[in-house]
């Protein structure tokens, strides 16, 4: 089943029918830890929505939460911080941090940054190197149970990031950078290690990049990576986790304006977004 946040309300989908859910507060709905088996009881007993929900009414599957996220969780994302940051020293840290027992997890945006399907995400103005990072998004209660999936766009300033490792937080934290959809996949199981995510990005209808990646060659279980985020934080209406990207373009690659990135991961959907 996925869960669709949209301009008519919240609606479940199956096998293409979709089903209107009373709950009007995005907030209140999501943060169950029985939330597959509250979708399956309303479809039981609904009936489909008559008119066709259309993808341009889809909206970032976010209400109130904070999106965090992990970084150095596969080894290509581990050797293309180690090339951007060589020139500065910092790339020992990154080796460093794969190996070690504890992950790197940081804020990454607050709602009110975050784009939706369809919608465009930000450069800085201040980056020369940048790129979309594709990952496996976990949407997490209050109690921190994963009750669910989506995909997200960690948009990354990779020349702030590789002048200092200490300016994270700039090369990761504006407006518009990050995108999530086009909605939560609720499987009511954990997802499948052989599920893969596709990276492509085409510039005046064209492709310029693609790559793909299995949930798999992640080093850290989702619940691990879970268990750091919650260890000194509460939160209060969930939380949204990007678990890090295993697909990096070459050091020769930043993004344009007007590039569309597509980001598809079997059994959710495809995320597009074009850069403003």
């Amino acid at each position: 089943m996925r869960l669709y946040k949209t301009s008519k309300g919240i609606f479940i989908e199956r096998r293409d029918q979709f089903y209107p859910v009373a709950e009007k507060n995005w907030d209140v709905f999501i943060n169950d830890e029985s939330l597959f088996e509250k979708m399956e009881d309303i479809i039981q007993s609904s009936e489909a929505f008559a008119e066709q929900i259309e993808a341009s009414e889809w909206q970032a599957p976010i209400g109130s939460q904070e999106l965090w996220a992990c970084g150095v969780t596969y080894l290509r994302s581990k050797l293309g911080r180690q090339e951007e940051s060589k020139v500065a020293g910092g790339s020992d840290f990154y080796a460093k941090v794969y190996d070690a027992e504890r992950p790197e997890v940081f804020f990454k945006a607050t709602p009110h940054r975050v784009v939706g399907p369809g919608e465009k995400v930000n450069t800085r103005e201040d980056s020369i190197w940048d790129v979309p990072e594709p990952e496996l998004t976990l949407v997490v209660t209050s109690s921190g149970k994963i009750v669910g999936y989506t995909i997200g766009n960690d948009m990354s300033s990779r020349s702030i990031e590789g002048e200092n490792p200490l300016y994270l937080p700039q090369a990761k934290t504006y407006d518009a950078c990050a995108a999530i959809g086009p909605c939560i996949y609720v499987p009511g199981k954990p997802m499948e290690l052989d599920t893969q995510i596709q990276l492509e990005i085409c510039r005046n209808n064209r492709k310029v990049f693609t790559g793909e990646v299995k949930i798999s060659q992640m080093k850290r279980t989702p619940e691990e990576l879970v268990s750091y985020v919650y260890r000194a934080c509460s939160f209060p209406a969930g939380c949204l986790i990007m678990t890090g990207t295993g697909i990096v373009p070459a050091s020769d690659f930043t993004l344009l304006q007007g590039d569309e990135i597509r980001i598809s991961i079997e059994k959710i959907g495809t995320l597009i977004n074009t850069v403003r």
